[in-house]
């Protein structure tokens, strides 16, 4: 099935925003982020895809159905301060465009789609005059009970696309797991590449 990925803005993204916001917790449940989502904080999490101009928000459809997301802004706009993880390094802060997140349903992997969405962010990053393309990656330990057997993590993917941890690069964010009602703070791995 050949998927439909484009750049939403206008309307056309403030209308997505609740099913990018449905996606985001059914896939983020998943191995290794395992995050308890709520419709109320997906909300106030996505409401700067509106009203940050240098927002990049891109939908992957399957006819009229969303099944796949991918976000980017400026690390500077983003509300949570991961832009004090690249202190010691000799990279600009105002220079990096962070892509947020990537989602796409599991029926749907394999086919290219992750490919477009570094695609369409990194040229909209390169469009805004951005010198550096980043994303964070939360960080489980080996023996988490709740890691699957044969789990098999992107890190090989991101390479391949020229993406590489930043040494000493890490954000700090909680969420709840699922289960849990209280949030505990995760370590994300920021990975880089020059744009």
């Amino acid at each position: 099935m050949a998927l439909d990925i484009r750049r939403l803005d206008g309307p056309e993204r403030a209308a997505a925003l609740t099913d990018v916001a449905a996606l985001r917790m059914a896939v983020f449940r998943e191995w290794p982020y395992l995050y308890e989502g709520t419709p109320s904080y997906e909300e106030a999490y996505l409401k700067p895809y509106l009203t940050e101009p240098k927002a990049v928000l891109i939908g992957a459809f399957d006819g009229d159905n969303l099944v796949g997301a991918s976000t980017a802004m400026p690390l500077c706009a983003h509300a949570d301060d991961f832009g004090a993880a690249f202190a010691g390094s000799d990279i600009c802060v105002a220079e990096v465009f962070y892509c947020s997140e990537s989602v796409l349903l599991p029926d749907y992997r394999g086919q290219g789609a992750g490919h477009a969405f570094f695609d369409l962010r990194e040229a909209a990053a390169r469009d805004l005059g951005y010198k550096t393309s980043a994303f964070c990656a939360v960080v489980r330990p080996q023996d988490h009970p709740a890691r699957p057997a044969g789990y098999r993590p992107l890190d090989g993917f991101w390479k391949a696309r020229g993406y590489r941890p930043l040494l000493g690069a890490i954000a700090q964010f909680s969420w709840p797991d699922v289960g849990e009602k209280r949030e505990s703070i995760k370590p994300l791995q920021f990975w880089t590449r020059a744009l």
